[in-house]
């Protein structure tokens, strides 16, 4: 008798929640001219429609309804922009109205209650932590003060490689560039690198992989309200153990530097000019009375945790895929030796200084970044009612803007789903090199100007705006020189399946694009990678 009292309430409680929903629904569509949308199913909405890789999904219901649409994903509103046209007019003409990001339980939870950057809300705490990282950390000048971090990381990697190559070793590629990029950020914000040890960089190493991959997993309990309180795929308790272990080993590193600094205050000694490291700026904010913003210390916690999740992924990701595609297309491949060679020559490791004289290397960098940009879709959410496009967008709707989408649009893309770095360069330069395809491009001459800063809509790989990615300089730096280090010094073969071996391409879902797949290869030392740091020039060296 129990268990059909039990069912009978289940189901009445069942069906005034659809009831009522669609009541809301029916008059919200006659309050607000949303734009189009497909039939939306009781309580779970369109969430039906979502499958594993929601920007795949978001694409194909673009194809069909149009690239303005309207989603109900559980209890949350969406809207889903799919052309440069409506980018443009959400996130520029609209920036304020959208210049919040949409918070999960994950994320507010580690991110100790949103105080860090990346989440935080647009407002005075925001532009202050934004203002401290571009002029200390990500900006110009302090990326060059820490260009002896890069290039030091880069030459211990081609090092590696070169006594696994000479070893017979075969390299998980993937990992090692995932390692370096992990270096290049702990280093710039703690001082601390992964040695092969268990030791801090390594648990920060860790506790990144572990951050990153619980803020792109999909949670129930943030898709509808009434789930709000239980945390039934144990997300929320994954997040209890994540934070108490990134605080103690926060807690013991900033610790140790404090007394540091003490000792260093008692002595009344200075640094003799060494650059600092980000902790130590954010201590000297924290401990500033006359900041204009006082940072707690659970803000320097997530100011140091968004950074370090953010840094370590773009930049090995971007520079992993773009290898994928230069082994897959092998004809591209020697293309970008043979100008890395008449450029730098046999003698001496590539460098960021060079770069600039590299514009096929740069247009592969650029095309990776349009196949497989690092932030498939920008995500915001609407903190006042407005209009685009003609439409009613209610507040407190979440907007993703499908770059993936964008980037494989015919309409703005010639052949969108080939790789050819050519249609980032100028027909002069296609044709300087080796088998350029300069006459080919010549019809498609809008993509040469494109560039990765976030001005052209139609191609926004570190978004754009205010909420731009802040570490869109470090990536234009450290990714193509790794790269480009990579294909100066080694051939290499991919393990399995002979001479027809190609990288397997796929996505595993994320809140990046991350590859599903390593690369795994067997390298061949082309040029000796041992050599590079007996050259003066070459040697790492702190200003």
């Amino acid at each position: 008798m129990a268990l059909h009292l039990l069912f009978y309430a289940i189901t009445f409680f069942i069906s005034l929640l659809v009831l009522l929903q669609t009541i809301f629904s029916f008059n919200n569509r006659k309050r607000c001219r949303l734009p189009p949308s497909p039939m939306s199913l009781p309580i779970i909405g369109h969430m039906h429609l979502i499958e594993t890789v929601p920007y795949k999904s978001f694409h194909k219901l673009s194809t069909r309804y149009g690239p303005l649409i309207h989603l109900r994903l559980g209890s949350i509103p969406c809207i889903i922009a799919s052309s440069p046209e409506l980018a443009k007019e959400f996130l520029m003409t609209n920036e304020l109205t959208f210049a919040s990001r949409p918070v999960t339980i994950a994320i507010d939870y580690l991110n100790y209650n949103s105080a860090g950057f990346a989440f935080a809300a647009h407002g005075p705490l925001w532009k202050f932590m934004k203002k401290v990282l571009m002029s200390e950390l990500l900006g110009g000048q302090a990326l060059t003060q820490r260009q002896y971090i890069r290039r030091d990381e880069i030459q211990r990697l081609v090092q590696l490689l070169g006594k696994k190559s000479n070893d017979g070793e075969t390299v998980n590629v993937s990992e090692e560039l995932m390692k370096l990029s992990n270096n290049i950020i702990t280093r710039m914000m703690l001082g601390i690198r992964y040695s092969g040890r268990k030791d801090q960089a390594e648990e920060a190493r860790t506790l990144v992989r572990e951050v990153t991959e619980i803020f792109g997993q999909f949670n129930l309990s943030d898709s509808f309200g009434f789930l709000r309180n239980l945390d039934l795929q144990g997300f929320f308790k994954k997040s209890v153990d994540i934070r108490q272990r990134y605080d103690i080993l926060l807690e013991r590193i900033m610790e140790e530097r404090e007394d540091v600094r003490k000792k260093k205050k008692e002595k009344t000694s200075d640094d003799g000019g060494k650059v600092k490291d980000f902790l130590d700026i954010l201590l000297d904010v924290s401990e500033d009375e006359k900041s204009e913003i006082k940072l707690t210390r659970d803000n320097v916690k997530a100011f140091l945790l968004d950074i370090m999740t953010a840094g370590t992924d773009t930049s090995a990701g971007a520079a992993e895929w773009a290898l994928g595609e230069l082994i897959n297309h092998p004809h591209i491949l020697e293309k970008a030796r043979e100008e890395i060679d008449s450029v730098v020559g046999k003698s001496r490791l590539v460098d960021e200084s060079d770069l600039p004289n590299l514009p096929y290397l740069q247009a592969i960098f650029k095309e990776a970044l349009r196949l497989h940009p690092p932030a498939p879709m920008l995500a915001r959410e609407s903190t006042q009612a407005c209009k685009v496009g003609g439409f009613d967008i209610p507040a407190k709707t979440r907007l993703f803007v499908n770059v993936w989408s964008i980037n494989r649009n015919p309409k703005y893309w010639k052949n969108p789903l080939e790789f050819r770095p050519e249609r980032f360069m100028t027909s002069k330069q296609s044709t300087s090199l080796k088998g350029g395809q300069g006459e080919e491009y010549d019809q498609d001459m809008t993509s040469q100007n494109r560039d990765v800063r976030g001005q052209h809509f139609d191609f926004l790989p570190f978004g754009t705006g205010r909420r731009g990615c802040p570490g869109i300089w470090l990536s234009l730096l450290e990714a193509p020189a790794v790269l480009a280090a990579i294909i100066q010094c080694f051939d290499w073969k991919l393990v399995g399946n002979g001479n027809n071996a190609v990288i397997d391409m796929t996505e595993r879902p994320g809140l990046t694009v991350p590859k599903a797949n390593p690369i795994l290869l067997v390298l061949a030392t082309g040029l000796d990678p041992f050599t590079f740091a007996k050259d003066g020039s070459q040697a790492p060296s702190q200003p």
